[in-house]
């Protein structure tokens, strides 16, 4: 079905996709004949004792590359001192496969290194590795972990990069590497049918908002006036199940933030990415250490956020009650806010919200603006913009009642999102403090939709790129 090649420790290897047969991803990576094989052995073991590591660097996440050239620089040594005479190909792949089974994660780094590869997973030596592939969603690979104990060495070696441990008194490892990629694993027996590991992978290109349109999770009219929104400094919350692609759109319209504001970040888990010209400090959430001390929760750094002086604040996903007590505080005393969510619509939004375990009050749901909520549709795999809503607040006599206004709705039988009503509320909020006439916004929408199309066409979509192309718009329209 498709054909591609990857590059891993400057081995070039062959990517076949056919989710016809048993086994939907091969790998293939050039063989080495049995006496080559033999020869790679030898020079491990000498590279390991030949070259001194220290405590420290084996700890320091930030030494891998240090660490990776000090091999590179003695295999070559090694290699020369063996064999006089070497092709450059052969050269490259024998050290390129000493590094993997030194420092790495043997085949597992060329499946790290497919950007087309979204989730890596080991459920154990006893099955083929597994992946999430962005286009053909989970498939059966042809590599194979050898053992349980070469499981086990793995799990450690990511453990190592963090500066943590897994054993079986501690058989619980999530750690966030230096990549950005996030990996879990749980041994045996807590794990009944052997070690297991999953790494997901943090995307080193992220989605824009041209990549959304033109995949129609959304088209230029929804996002001219989620712009608007944000231009305005209109407070924005993201629902939707879960791998909806919630954080990848909260990602995909930072870059509608004017340049001159400041921008604070607060995450569990380090995935939202902004382009380089916005003034952002990310924050992330620490877990405690062996000794169960040094953790920084989401809501210490939502507390400390606040007195960082920030314009607008960006929180990856709300999830207690103190939590969201601080963010609809931050809402109410000026900060433009944009969170996420899980809910599937915006009335379950609502309920989610005032309801226990969150039970915010009602009233102080005025202030959000907006509520984006995403679906995902797992058969057709493809992710939409269900709905676009606001929220209306009325004060009755036995107390405050809140509804959704549907202003976008997105019909499966056409796959198009539609107008539903217009946004009252909306358009109040942006005429009470800018001043503008309702016919100034609506020039205003159409002069971004009509940008957002140069831009498609342009195929203007890298994350700077895009984000390049707004800041100009800002700082020059005309």
């Amino acid at each position: 079905m498709e054909k591609y090649k990857i590059t891993a420790d400057g081995i070039l290897a062959d990517v076949m996709i056919d989710t016809s047969t048993a086994i939907g991803y091969m790998l293939k990576i050039p063989e080495l004949p049995p006496a080559t094989n033999a020869l790679m052995d030898n020079i491990k073991r000498e590279l390991i004792s030949r070259v001194n590591v220290t405590f420290a660097e084996i700890l320091d996440p930030k030494e891998i590359n240090n660490l990776k050239n000090k091999f590179i620089v003695n295999a070559e040594a090694i290699l020369k001192n063996k064999v006089s005479e070497i092709s450059e190909d052969t050269k490259s792949l024998i050290i390129g496969r000493l590094v993997q089974e030194t420092l790495g994660l043997g085949l597992i780094e060329f499946l790290l290194n497919d950007p087309n590869i979204e989730e890596v997973v080991i459920n154990s030596a006893s099955e083929p590795i597994r992946v999430y592939h962005k286009v053909y969603g989970w498939l059966e690979t042809n590599v194979h972990v050898s053992s349980e104990s070469q499981i086990l060495n793995y799990s450690s070696i990511i453990a190592r990069r963090v500066g943590r441990q897994i054993s079986t008194l501690n058989p619980l490892l999530d750690a966030h590497l230096v990549t950005g990629d996030r990996a879990n694993a749980v041994l045996y027996p807590v794990s009944t049918k052997g070690n297991t590991v999953t790494i997901r992978k943090f995307s080193r290109d992220p989605w824009t908002v041209i990549d959304l349109i033109k995949n129609k999770t959304g088209n230029q009219e929804v996002f001219a006036l989620i712009w608007l929104a944000i231009e305005y400094e209109l407070n924005i919350i993201i629902s939707g199940a879960t791998a909806s692609g919630k954080t990848s759109f909260l990602n995909a319209i930072a870059p509608f933030i004017p340049p001159n504001q400041r921008v604070v970040s607060i995450e569990d888990t380090s995935e939202i990415f902004l382009p380089s010209y916005l003034y952002w400090s990310p924050l992330v959430a620490r877990e405690s250490n062996q000794e169960g001390k040094g953790a920084v929760e989401m809501l210490d750094l939502m507390i400390n956020s606040l007195r960082m002086r920030p314009d607008r604040i960006i929180v990856g996903e709300i999830r207690t009650k103190d939590q969201a007590r601080v963010l609809f505080e931050a809402m109410h005393t000026g900060h433009s806010v944009y969170a996420t969510l899980h809910a599937s619509t915006a009335s379950e939004t609502i309920q989610r919200i005032t309801n226990p375990p969150i039970n915010v009050p009602k009233n102080m749901l005025e202030v959000v603006n907006l509520n984006v909520v995403m679906f995902r549709d797992r058969k057709k795999g493809i992710r939409r913009i269900s709905q676009i809503a606001e929220f209306i607040v009325n004060y009755e006599k036995d107390g405050v009642a809140i509804k959704p206004n549907l202003l976008y709705l997105w019909k499966p039988g056409n796959d198009k999102i539609e107008m539903r009503n217009k946004g009252d509320k909306l358009f109040e909020e942006i005429i009470r403090h800018t001043g503008m006439t309702e016919a100034e916004i609506k020039n205003d929408l159409k002069e971004k939709e009509n940008f957002l199309n140069r831009l498609v066409k342009s195929n203007i979509r890298d994350i700077n790129s895009f984000g390049n192309a707004i800041k100009e718009y800002y700082l020059n329209r005309k």
